[in-house]
């Protein structure tokens, strides 16, 4: 009986011990690495998809309601232009010609080489009679004097649904945003709640 007790009493004595036992330290080290390399490589990626696949941006202006309101999180597509062109009414995602620190969304409306004229509160492309569908739009365009830009080659025009409200291509010192300084095309909010805006 008392051999019994005292079997179980050394083992119950070298269990305790087992965590400070070289074995133990480094079971908790290898975890511990195990855990760095996973937290590491969750940044890298999150690198790689921010820096080189998306644009996850939170609206800070409501210069484009009510297609994207203040405060909305958006994420658009930097893949989008790799071989194609933006196309007009596209949202985008770009680097404000003034200063490129900061990026905005706004609408293309103007295409490389047009001309864009704003009369009574439209917007004609090159000429024509008839003006652009601004059905999007937050509300009727305040008529202003009429203004005229000629789009240079590989360069955009841009305007916000809430014309109104709105600073873009009119108002900006240098009116044109370059292909090469469009980030990405948005493609859905994601908060407060889900919409997609590829059909927007």
């Amino acid at each position: 009986m008392n051999d019994e007790i005292f079997e179980e009493e050394k083992n119950i004595s070298k269990a305790g011990n087992s965590s400070g036992s070289p074995k133990g330290e480094n079971k908790l080290l290898k975890e511990a690495i195990s855990w760095a390399k996973t937290i590491i490589a969750a940044f890298v990626f999150a690198f790689i998809i921010t820096t080189f696949i998306i644009v996850n941006a939170k609206v800070p202006s409501g210069s484009m309601k009510n297609t994207i309101n203040e405060g909305d999180r958006l994420i658009a597509n930097r893949l989008s232009y790799i071989f194609s062109d933006p196309e007009r009414f596209d949202i985008v995602v770009f680097k404000y010609p003034d200063d490129e620190s900061i990026y905005y969304i706004k609408r293309i409306i103007g295409l490389p080489g047009e001309t864009v004229e704003i009369k009574d509160g439209k917007v004609y492309i090159d000429g024509s009679e008839e003006p652009l569908d601004d059905s999007f739009i937050l509300e009727p365009m305040i008529p202003e004097e009429d203004a005229v830009f000629e789009v240079p080659e590989g360069c955009y025009f841009m305007l916000g649904d809430n014309r109104n409200n709105s600073a873009d291509s009119r108002r900006w010192n240098n009116k044109y945003v370059e292909k090469s300084k469009i980030l990405g095309k948005a493609v859905f909010k994601y908060y407060p709640n889900f919409e997609l805006l590829t059909d927007k």
